[in-house]
């Protein structure tokens, strides 16, 4: 038996409140507002999953489309280094900058003004075919899915330099149908241009919804690399009264308990991470699908001391890179995503002694077992990927 039901337009009133233009979403939900399910009609949260068997999962999305990856391959991705491919100068620069970032991206979208839209798409793709990236990744942040850009963007870099690119950014995903939009779009695209392998796909959690379904999201396509915070865009989503591009905020405290009754007297506070929360939540998202999580940017360019803060904050939480917006970023974000060496050697010194990694030991005073293993691997591998990459690193840490 079938039972064909409807489903309530909620996603399309949401998205509408958001102020965002155009109404993209609700011709790509079509499929999705009106769904045949079989015996599980009173539960529509089941629809969207059920549609698509995982048989299907990892079959092109056109026909002619390369085959999707299996596994996300980890390159190493400390710092993504964003350039407006419209600015001669900063263009001029690259080839001195390609050799020191592990990622290049050229910006389509914000602080791209509307008048140099189709300049930057341009310049980009000039960029992508006539410079030498060597082991650099070069990417791409395109305009918004309800933006009047977008489709250009994805037209004209896939079928002019699709090659040349391994990850494309979507800004402000809000839920897993607009990555299923990019995907299909995207397949037909490579299919036009006859890619033979397939370009990835980055997301950015720039609204509440966003986070709210980022399970969803990061489990969309095979070709979600990772999802990035954006912690401006996002501030303004949820109402939060900070004006600052990411990090702390001076008001955002704990404060210690009063001594007695003396309520008004002098108490220590210390400042809270705002973030906190929402990496965590990321994190955990990108690794049950296996995708890789990243910090955003940092506004703050003049305060080096907080921006190294942030990202370390990041990298211990699990994120294997950040944003940089301007060059003095570019050395903060790689030095802290790379593992210090002392800890690299500590790693290593666990895992010797505790042999085949089962039981349990006492090594300088602490206890170490086969958790305590995992996690010095962990450490252990990302140095040598690092290494592999970096002589200087290999170098420190004697690989």
């Amino acid at each position: 038996m079938k039972v064909v039901v409807d489903r309530p337009p909620v996603v399309g009133e949401r998205r509408r409140e958001h102020g965002r233009v155009g109404n993209h979403e609700d011709t790509a939900c079509i499929e999705e507002n009106r769904v045949e399910a079989g015996f599980h009609a009173h539960d529509p949260t089941t629809y969207a999953r059920a549609v698509r068997s995982p048989k299907d999962f990892f079959k092109p999305l056109a026909a002619g489309a390369p085959e999707p990856l299996r596994e996300i391959p980890f390159r190493p991705s400390r710092v993504i280094h964003f350039f407006p491919p419209h600015n001669e100068k900063m263009v001029s620069k690259l080839p001195e900058t390609i050799p020191t970032v592990d990622v290049i991206l050229g910006n389509l979208e914000d602080a791209i003004p509307m008048a140099d839209k189709e300049a930057a798409r341009a310049g980009l793709i000039t960029v992508a075919n006539s410079l030498d990236f060597g082991d650099t990744q070069l990417w791409t942040r395109v305009n918004s899915l309800d933006s009047p850009w977008f489709l250009d963007d994805m037209v004209e870099i896939v079928t002019k330099a699709g090659d040349k690119f391994d990850v494309i950014m979507i800004p402000k995903v809000e839920g897993p149908e607009d990555i299923h939009y990019v995907d299909r779009l995207l397949a037909q695209l490579e299919a036009r241009a006859g890619l033979k392998r397939p370009i990835l796909l980055h997301a950015i959690l720039e609204t509440a919804r966003g986070v709210a379904n980022v399970e969803e999201i990061c489990g969309a396509s095979p070709r979600m690399q990772g999802i990035s915070l954006g912690p401006a865009d996002l501030a303004a989503n949820r109402r939060m009264k900070t004006t600052r591009v990411g990090g702390g905020h001076p008001d955002y405290v704990v404060r210690v308990d009063p001594q007695g009754d003396d309520y008004q007297g002098e108490r220590q506070t210390f400042q809270q991470d705002l973030w906190h929360y929402t990496m965590a939540r990321m994190v955990d998202a990108c690794v049950m699908h296996g995708v890789l999580p990243y910090y955003g940017p940092f506004g703050d360019i003049k305060d080096v001391v907080a921006c190294e803060d942030q990202f370390r904050n990041a990298y211990l939480l699990g994120c294997v890179g950040a944003w940089s917006l301007h060059p003095v970023q570019v050395e903060i974000a790689k030095r802290v995503f790379s593992p210090r060496p002392e800890d690299v050697r500590q790693a290593q010194r666990v895992i010797d002694a505790m042999g085949d990694g089962t039981g349990a030991i006492m090594l300088d005073g602490k206890m170490e077992d086969d958790a305590s293993v995992k996690q010095c691997k962990v450490v252990v591998e990302l140095a040598r990927q690092l290494a592999a990459r970096d002589p200087h690193l290999a170098e420190a840490y004697g690989f």
